[in-house]
């Protein structure tokens, strides 16, 4: 069936324009002015409402299968769904098993099937020791691999060292995939947690988080990434920035030629750490929010290009874990020292993103870029996705910049309904969300979300370069 839908708002790469999209067999065909379509073709007209490219999350943490409990593909893509997002890209780590093994993949992709209401790629573990399991990983369909220089929080999910770390680098570079780091080294955090201790530090306080996971930890680990990018000539991604220090290095890296992108976060880009009360485990994320001008400095590295995209690093958990409260006798709630170390934010992300960009100028063609053209060029997707043009997937979002939406529980979707953003009055809001041409989230019907789950995974091929 031939269907078009029409915007005075829609988001190209060549601007954005009042057309109407025409879509037939999943696909966008053509993007034209409405005079141009055909006669019998039905138009949905859209009206104001700015037409997207639906977003790409290359960072989500959907824990299934093993820990269910935290997260599971039903719940986080309605919630991605509800959010705008029509992909998401899953992490190796907090599933079990993890997925540092082609036979460990195949257990994920069982566990997903009939479940998703958008589509979906899974990353790769680089951990200690499982260097050669990394290209089988890439034959079998990933599009690149995900390492921690840090203990990641869950045991089976092993922080890679540096002598590891150059095992595996040769078999990466033969990929051509990119290799997703957290980017902290443990000696600096563990010299400041030792410090903290020592003083009494209260871990109640925000300040005290902070200083116990300082600038240094990541400088220090990137540095030595950008060195060993020199040297293995592999596609390197840092996941998660936090400190701007890190910036002149990075764009430094880029202008020299090196393959190296980065990512930054909703909340690295909205809180900051002036304003978080202590006792507010609900902001804990690592590496951690920083101060109000170090944010100001990342917004300045997404908009000149030294920061390429923003991904969600939705990692949820259940309450318990985020210890606001004791659970049990002899236990202090609010500690920042104990509590899970993450943020939930598939179904509040673009309205997160768009209260900061649209206070600071940017545009929706900024917003598409960073949310989804980007992220779909790290994960090998651009091919099929990341843009509102004629041979793409009809993946598309229907989004009121104008809108004002109070964040409230029934509207985040997710397993566990918490959010640092409860209360909190944000710009922006999805209004329809597109999968394949297919609408699959309107929150003005009756049903609200699609009853069909069409969501399926894009499994890349890759072709390994020779030794």
């Amino acid at each position: 069936m031939v269907h078009a839908l029409r915007s005075r708002r829609v988001v190209t790469p060549q601007g954005i324009v009042d057309a109407a999209v025409v879509i037939e067999d999943e696909r966008i065909v053509a993007v034209k002015p409405v005079s141009e379509v055909a006669a019998g073709i039905e138009i949905e007209d859209l009206g104001e409402l700015a037409l997207l490219p639906g977003l790409i999350d290359a960072h989500t943490h959907i824990n299934e299968p093993g820990r269910t409990e935290w997260e599971g593909f039903a719940t986080a893509t309605r919630a991605a769904a509800a959010g705008g997002f029509t992909t998401l890209v899953d992490m190796p780590l907090n599933c079990l098993p993890e997925t540092t093994d082609v036979e460990a993949l195949e257990l994920k992709r069982e566990a997903a099937k009939g479940q998703c209401l958008v589509d979906y790629a899974l990353w790769g573990g680089c951990v200690d020791g499982n260097q050669e399991e990394l290209e089988p990983l890439a034959l079998a369909g990933v599009p690149g691999f995900k390492s921690f220089l840090i203990y990641p929080g869950c045991d089976g999910f092993t922080a890679i060292d540096r002598a590891n770390l150059e095992l595996a680098l040769p078999h990466i570079a033969r990929t051509g995939l990119p290799l997703l780091v957290h980017a902290e080294l443990e000696p600096s955090i563990n010299e400041a947690f030792a410090r903290l201790e020592a003083e009494g530090a209260d871990w109640r306080k925000y300040e005290t988080y902070l200083a116990s996971r300082p600038d240094q930890s990541e400088l220090e680990a990137i540095e030595m990434l950008i060195e060993l990018c020199r040297q293995y000539k592999f596609r390197l991604h840092i996941v998660h920035l936090s400190t701007a220090q890190a910036l002149p290095m990075i764009a430094a890296a880029k202008k020299e030629g090196l393959s190296i992108t980065a990512e930054a976060c909703p909340h690295h880009l909205h809180c900051v750490a002036e304003e978080i009360p202590d006792g507010a485990t609900l902001f804990k994320c690592t590496p951690p929010i920083r101060s109000r001008a170090n944010r100001e400095l990342l917004w300045k590295a997404l908009e000149d290009g030294t920061i390429d995209l923003i991904a969600t690093d939705h990692s949820p958990c259940p309450p318990s874990m985020k210890r606001l409260e004791a659970n049990g006798p002899g236990e202090e709630g609010g500690r920042f020292d104990q509590a899970w170390g993450g943020i939930a934010s598939l179904s509040t992300a673009i309205s997160v993103i768009w209260t900061q960009a649209q206070q600071r100028g940017y545009s929706l063609a900024q917003l598409a870029e960073w949310t989804s053209a980007a992220p779909a060029r790290l994960a090998g997707l651009a091919m099929e996705v990341g843009s509102i043009e004629p041979g793409k997937h009809a993946n598309l979002v229907g989004f009121d910049p104008e809108a004002s939406r109070v964040i409230t529980a029934d509207a985040l979707h997710y397993r566990h309904r918490i959010s640092p953003y409860m209360g909190e009055t944000l710009r922006g809001e999805v209004r329809r969300t597109w999968l394949r041409g297919e609408c699959v989230y309107d929150p003005a019907s009756r049903d609200v979300f699609a009853h069909t789950t069409r969501g399926r995974e894009y499994g890349l091929s890759c072709d390994i370069t020779p030794a």
